[in-house]
């Protein structure tokens, strides 16, 4: 009955969390080099499974884009995203067992600037990885981020510097001014006001030489055939790696 009696603050306020959680699972399994549907499935875990197992009825889980340069180079240091999931499991593992030993406390004893330094240079390098995109530049395999960042200013996509432009600018708009201004401008959001003015703008320019936008930009999602298909895109740890 509770269900039903908060269905009409619910329901919007989920569908607001979905235009931008979704987007925001691709990206940054894109930015780790993770397969993009792993993306798509770490957004379901977090939003129904650990939202039912939290308790919390406020509790958004989702991606930490703070984590896509570790997870970025556990992938290539360990030797593959499959690799990668078994240290996943493990940590998982871990931390059940530290839950269960009441070993939170622990924390505690981790001073907070080591942390906020961890996230400020975390924040750095996504930045700096983000300014290529920005620009719609696709750097060359193997090129530095400085060299992409240098080249992405005479390399530079018209359409892709205009949506960013426009994107960021509705972002400081709704933050800074119209958050304010109504309810309206609370229950829709700024990010995703962004992602479908973004989706207009491809959608009418994507074709034009001009303002056309490069597809390797666009992250492209498969779609399954069939059943065996949606099934074959499942990655599982591998196990094996534990004995080498």
């Amino acid at each position: 009955m509770s269900l039903f009696k908060t269905l009409k603050n619910d329901l919007p306020a989920s569908i607001v969390v979905f235009f931008v959680a979704l987007p925001l699972c691709l990206g940054i399994a894109l930015a780790s080099g993770a397969p993009l549907f792993s993306g798509l499935i770490a957004g379901i875990v977090g939003g129904i499974v650990v939202g039912a197992l939290s308790g919390s009825q406020i509790g958004v889980s989702g991606p930490a884009a703070g984590l896509a340069a570790i997870v970025l180079t556990s992938i290539g240091t360990l030797g593959g995203f499959e690799n990668f999931l078994v240290a996943v499991v493990l940590g998982g593992v871990i931390q059940i067992v530290l839950g269960l030993l009441r070993a939170g406390i622990i924390g505690y004893y981790f001073p907070s600037s080591v942390i906020k330094g961890m996230l400020t240079g975390i924040g750095i390098i996504i930045i700096l990885k983000q300014i290529p995109v920005f620009f719609g530049y696709i750097g060359e395999k193997g090129e530095g981020t400085f060299e992409q960042i240098l080249s992405s200013f005479t390399g530079f996509s018209l359409g892709s510097t205009i949506i960013a432009l426009v994107s960021l600018g509705i972002l400081i708009l709704w933050s800074n001014v119209l958050s304010s201004k109504g309810k309206i401008f609370q229950l829709i959001q700024g990010p995703l006001v962004a992602v479908v003015v973004g989706i207009i703008f491809y959608t009418m320019f994507g074709a034009s030489e001009t303002l056309g936008i490069n597809t390797k930009s666009l992250v492209s999602v498969p779609v399954p055939s069939d059943i065996d298909s949606f099934f074959g895109q499942f990655s599982f740890p591998n196990f094996e790696v534990i004995t080498k």
